[in-house]
């Protein structure tokens, strides 16, 4: 059964090849994307029940994935957030952690584990 994921990406070259390459890889279903904060926050509260994984840039044309995350504290438990950035540093990841992440894979090097962690994820029914 694929995760029902939705992608939080302003650029539209990475997102095009991250939704490419999750859905020919990975158990995943893309239901939809956002490029800015307000966005995103509002389709992910909007639709609380309808998704699984929540895949989410920091950096984004208006406002950040900080703020995103921040907005998904209160989510159902089986529902994952995690941050695919190019800013994976200790820093970054510790405030992501703090902010309810379940995960932060840098973009250039750790797609790999991102595609794990949607398999792992969807063989252990944790979604």
């Amino acid at each position: 059964m694929a995760l029902i994921t939705y992608i939080v990406e302003d650029s539209a070259t990475i997102r095009e090849n991250l939704i490419s390459t999750l859905e020919e890889i990975a158990p995943v279903k893309v239901v939809g994307f956002a490029e800015t904060e307000h966005e995103a926050s509002r389709w992910l509260s909007d639709h609380n029940g309808d998704w699984q994984l929540a895949i989410v840039d920091l950096f984004l044309k208006e406002g950040s994935g900080l703020g995103v995350l921040k907005g998904c504290q209160n989510r159902h438990a089986g529902q994952k957030v995690v941050v695919l950035t190019n800013y994976a540093t200790k820093d970054i990841r510790r405030r992501c952690a703090e902010l309810g992440s379940d995960a932060v894979f840098d973009k250039s090097n750790e797609l790999d584990q991102l595609l794990d962690y949607c398999t792992a994820t969807t063989n252990h029914g944790l979604h």
